[in-house]
Parts: C-alpha cells; structure tokens; sequence
C-alpha cells in the first residue's frame, strides 16, 4: 500500500512542492517528511479513500512548508536581535552570560532569549511558535533553575 501510495503522489507532491518554494531541493526534503508522516499516522492514513488520501497528503505538505518558513522567520529575527548585542562594547558580564546560555539546550535558549531579552510574554511566544503558554512557561522555568544552578557553582 505505502509503495503504491509513493508511486501515485511522490511526483505530483514534488512539482506541487517545487511551484509553492521555487526550490526542487526544499521540495524534495518537504515530501520525504510528508510520507513520513504518512508513515508515523498510518493508522489515519489507511481508513482514508485515495482522494482523502491525496488530500492528507497536500495539507501535510503545506503545513510542513508552512512551518519550515515560520521557523525561518523566527530564526532571522533571532539573529538579528543577538547581533547588535554582540556588535556593542565588549564587557565581561556580557560575555559571561553569552557562554552561560550557550550551555543551555538551543529551543530553551530561544525562549529564554525572546522572553526575557525581546520582552516577549509566554502567550506572544505561544502563538508565535505554536506551542501551549503552559509548555512554554515550563521550559522558562526550567532554564531558570539551570541557569541560577550554574550561577551558583
């Protein structure tokens, strides 16, 4: 079934693809993540008719494009947000802190980072990267007691 359900929508996913990012490359990586999904919801999948097949598949595709060009989005205003602060006179508090979250795991330090460095609140950051404000607050707290656990060593 998996085999002829490739068969039938890998090449009309990867043109489909190829027309909404205008990269064949970013295409072919978004199909290859939809038939995964595909595969990790078989259960869904299989009780569908080939139509709802095909159209499980695109709306798969398209909320994956959709997230990956979110995820860009907050990855430029990120780095453009760091920046000017490694541009600034050097002083060594600074750079303490730099190095202290660097130790910290790369998606808390992102929340840690917009939340307290941009003055975003856990709400914002929740429907900005859609996950739950009570995950978010979670992960904030969590950095916190890691980082007040470095600060005292």
């Amino acid at each position: 079934m998996w085999e002829a359900l490739y068969e039938t929508y890998q090449k009309e996913l990867l043109a489909y693809g190829t027309r909404m990012s205008g990269s064949e490359t970013l295409a072919e990586d978004l199909v290859q993540e939809t038939f995964i999904k595909a595969l990790t919801h078989a259960d869904t999948v299989i009780d569908l008719s080939p139509n709802q097949q095909r159209a499980w598949l695109y709306r798969t595709f398209k909320n994956l494009f959709f997230d990956r060009c979110r995820r860009a989005v907050l990855e430029q205003e990120t780095l453009h947000s760091i920046q000017p602060q490694m541009t600034a006179s050097f002083d060594f508090q600074g750079a303490e802190t730099a190095m202290l979250l660097q130790s910290v795991a790369p998606q808390d330090r992102l929340l840690f980072q917009l939340r307290y460095m941009d003055g975003y609140t856990a709400q914002e950051l929740s429907q900005m990267l859609n996950i739950p404000a009570g995950t978010i607050r979670s992960r904030l707290s969590r950095c916190r007691a890691y980082l007040k656990e470095q600060l005292q060593k």
